[in-house]
């Protein structure tokens, strides 16, 4: 009850960016349910990066991160890594704003084999910056959209 009131006390930007957050992590979750061959071409330019020279509001990033990151804990479906990535790529993609998805691989205590994915925009890591160093990247994507971020970098040259 508390969290419901929580959100209730919300300004309206950031409950209308808590709502964004949720249907698509709804959607990023659906698409890792595709497989990794027909999903790969919508993720961006295989093997490429985004810049990481911006002039970027930090404060805009913050929010879209943090919305995934909360809104992430309370959906009814599995929202890690991955999903997370692909919902906040989406996010900064309706916003104009470039990004790079990495995956990474790595083995932990046991041996086994493990994956995770993380975001950047910019300069900024949007999502799955924790534990990334531990993380060879396997795969990069370079999701290039026009907008604020080619501006940024037209007006640095």
């Amino acid at each position: 009850m508390n969290k419901l009131r929580a959100f209730l006390q919300m300004d309206v930007s950031s409950k209308k960016l808590m709502i964004e957050a949720y249907f698509l992590l709804a959607w990023a979750r659906y698409r890792k349910s595709i497989p990794f061959e027909r999903l790969a071409p919508t993720l961006g330019v295989v093997s490429e990066e985004t810049s990481t020279n911006s002039l970027l509001e930090r404060r805009e990033l913050a929010k879209i991160s943090q919305s995934i990151q909360i809104v992430s804990r309370y959906t009814f479906w599995e929202s890690q890594c991955m999903v997370k990535a692909i919902a906040a790529m989406k996010m900064l993609e309706r916003r104009k704003l470039s990004s790079t998805l990495y995956f990474g691989t790595s083995r932990d205590e046991s041996g086994e084999m493990i994956a995770h994915a993380w975001l950047r925009c910019g300069p900024y890591y949007i999502t799955g910056a924790e534990g990334m160093e531990k993380y060879t990247v396997v795969g990069k994507f370079a999701k290039r959209v026009g907008g604020r971020q080619h501006e940024a970098k037209t007006e640095l040259n």
